[in-house]
């Protein structure tokens, strides 16, 4: 037998046709599953270092060895961010301390102001006693938010253990370290397993994927603090007393596309409502909120996140649903991504279909 007779039989021993790569996706969304409560550390740590990539090799690029431009920047992000989140985590303690204190006497100003409600209630069902209704409201209710405040405050107080704190804190920074150091290897070794024969289209999808998940991650990430910050200090200033704490989470689940803002602008109207009972400051609120919305949509989003990132909002929406679903933190850490590879998959999928002859015919 010649000598290419045996190299074409040792290639089709290796061949895996397209039945083998469902087999293979099911197995290793199968073992993500299986693992996800270990991965978050390493995820995490491989995320943060692909967000750190720029900057570590635009020191690079000043005549610095990749070693040394990730330990200093990896120092600069340990210097950074465990101050701010120490003073993060402290300031979201005292809202939520002021939210349990500030609850009996706002629901009294609610119960006081939709009186005339209830009284409308009382008269057209009869069965509803208005006192009882407002026992419910009061009572009930309020004991609802006091639960949720109570519970909010002991996560951030000691429920980081039960998310593996230890794990995140020393496995993380070790992570990025290496996979920082060691990225353009990384990223080199990928490329040498490639097939030959599709290697440059495989190229350009991933590629085009990079430029996807880097437009969207690093510029909404970029967006949520800002949001956050000017919806935090908005509302403060119009002197609402949990303005911080509703900026923060209007900031945070700016994330997900309008739910932030339309979360943030019901609870601020609600407290504000609720803290001084007239319209005069429910319109500063509205203001705060309509003014950030104009921001992000003329300035931040089309700066920092750009128009053709490919990602439909209704689409991010559905992604960061399922996985945060089906793998908890880990899998809102991962949706965007994997909505991103989905997507550029589909449409190159489309794109052969239009150039085939089943669609020409």
């Amino acid at each position: 037998m010649s000598s290419t007779n045996l190299k074409a039989n040792s290639t089709s021993k290796f061949y895996i046709n397209p039945y083998m790569w469902f087999v293979i996706f099911f197995v290793f969304f199968y073992c993500l599953y299986v693992l996800r409560s270990v991965l978050m550390p390493f995820v995490a740590g491989i995320l943060l270092a692909y967000l750190l990539d720029p900057l570590t090799t635009k020191l690079q690029a000043c005549k610095m060895s990749r070693t040394w431009a990730t330990v200093l920047v990896c120092f600069l992000m340990i210097l950074i961010l465990l101050p701010a989140l120490f003073l993060f985590l402290g300031m979201v303690e005292n809202q939520v301390t002021l939210l349990i204190q500030a609850t009996p006497k706002y629901m009294a100003i609610l119960v006081e102001k939709l009186r005339p409600v209830l009284q409308n209630l009382t008269e057209r069902f009869p069965g509803l006693i208005s006192g009882n209704l407002e026992q419910v409201i009061k009572g009930n209710l309020g004991n609802g938010i006091k639960f949720a405040g109570t519970l909010l405050k002991g996560v951030i107080s000691n429920g980081f253990a039960v998310i593996n704190l230890l794990s995140l804190i020393l496995i993380t920074p070790i992570v990025t370290f290496y996979m920082l150091r060691d990225w353009k290897p990384f990223v080199k070794k990928v490329e040498d397993l490639l097939p030959k024969k599709s290697k440059q289209s495989i190229i350009d999808s991933l590629k085009e994927i990079n430029v996807i998940i880097a437009g969207f991650i690093r510029g909404q990430l970029s967006v949520c603090l800002i949001l956050g910050l000017y919806y935090s200090i908005g509302l403060k200033l119009v002197g609402l007393e949990l303005g911080l704490l509703v900026g923060f989470i209007a900031g945070v689940i700016s994330f997900i596309p309008y739910v932030g803002s339309i979360t943030g602008f019901v609870l601020g109207i609600v407290l504000a409502f609720a803290q001084y009972g007239d319209m005069t400051h429910v319109m500063y609120v509205v203001a705060v909120f309509l003014s950030g919305q104009f921001i992000e949509g003329n300035f931040l989003t089309p700066k920092l996140v750009g128009g053709n990132v490919g990602l439909h909002p209704v689409w991010v929406m559905f992604a960061l649903l399922a996985g945060g679903v089906l793998l908890g933190f880990l899998g809102l850490m991962l949706a965007v991504p994997v909505a991103a590879i989905i997507g550029v998959l589909v449409r190159n999928m489309i794109r052969r279909y239009k150039q085939s002859s089943l669609y020409l015919e």
